[in-house]
């Protein structure tokens, strides 16, 4: 590639000396060599620094603790490139990732594309996470390693219904990064930062089925770590409704009305959860309570179907892309 582009490659970072190093090595190992490298230590308190030391191509940046998206945030305020990478500390890039996703952008003029990846399961094991990924079925195609091209329709539905691009699967063309990743979401700030890109211009994406990248599951991952209950608190409840807000005025009638019953079903599997784990009566009902709020006749539907054991992942699925 003639006059390849800079990619500015985001390490949001906290108490992790033990295995930043790896992803920085996965980086530098790259086949693509016109990087920079900002790693963002978000007031670590262990030997962080002396190991970034020890890679003197790396731009260290030190702050407050914060959370990943602030992180990521001063890393973005600091780079310089025409391509935006944000690795996470416990992921890793194969060799060709970048060079791939470089050549994707450049040749189709991509606002973003996104790569599959290998998941740890809790055995230690890895699957193939985009060809189960529901949302996504339908465009996976059964040539391997092929790269798929979304129409914007479908671009939209795919994102309003879930995101199935993390941080470490994505390369971003930094003009399209308006405010950055949003610090008020408690996990979904990678899924806010593209719906901001996707529901305010006709985005031009694609993804990759072939898995350029690994993703380890440990104990302080935002997502894989936390447990179910916490999730839907956090992300479907709290962060979902938010969004919610904040994007209404881009949305059409039916997408509204998709994304009030999905916001509906995830409030009314979280009350089915604190029961279910916390056995409390009082909590359970302050979310179907929030629930009939937001949906009465969709919330009943629910009830119904949590009562007859009929919430199943064909289920959800099917409520989901109705």
């Amino acid at each position: 590639m003639n006059n390849p582009p800079l990619v500015s490659v985001i390490i949001p970072t906290y108490n992790r000396v033990n295995i930043v190093g790896n992803a920085i090595k996965s980086i530098l190992d790259q086949t693509y060599k016109n990087i920079e490298i900002i790693v963002v230590d978000d007031g670590s308190t262990d030997n962080t620094k002396a190991l970034i030391d020890s890679f003197p191509m790396v731009k260290y940046l030190v702050k407050q603790n914060g959370g990943q998206a602030s992180a990521r945030n001063i890393g973005l305020k600091h780079a310089k490139g025409k391509y935006i990478a944000s690795l996470d500390s416990d992921d890793l890039w194969e060799a060709t990732f970048l060079t791939k996703m470089v050549e994707a952008l450049e040749e189709h003029g991509l606002d973003f594309a996104f790569a599959n990846w290998r998941q740890q399961n809790n055995n230690g094991n890895y699957s193939d996470f985009l060809s189960e990924y529901i949302y996504l079925s339908s465009h996976f195609p059964k040539k391997k390693n092929s790269w798929v091209h979304l129409s914007y329709k479908d671009l939209r539905k795919v994102y309003l219904t879930g995101c199935p691009s993390p941080s470490s699967s994505l390369l971003i063309n930094s003009s399209l990064i308006k405010s950055g990743w949003n610090e008020k979401m408690n996990i979904a700030d990678d899924w806010y930062l593209l719906l901001d890109i996707v529901l305010t211009k006709e985005a031009k994406v694609a993804f990759t089925t072939e898995k350029l990248w690994k993703k380890h599951v440990v104990s302080d991952n935002v997502f894989d770590g936390r447990d179910r209950l916490e999730v839907l608190k956090l992300l479907y409840v709290k962060d979902m409704s938010a969004m919610l807000k904040e994007f209404k005025y881009f949305l059409n009638t039916d997408e509204i009305n998709t994304l009030q019953k999905k916001y509906v079903l995830d409030v009314m599997l979280t009350a089915k959860e604190v029961w279910t784990k916390e056995k409390s009566v009082k909590n359970a009902l302050f979310y179907i309570f929030k629930a009939f709020i937001e949906h009465p006749i969709f919330s009943l539907q629910i009830i119904l179907m949590i009562s007859f054991g009929k919430i199943k992942s064909k289920n959800l699925k099917k409520l989901m892309l109705s």
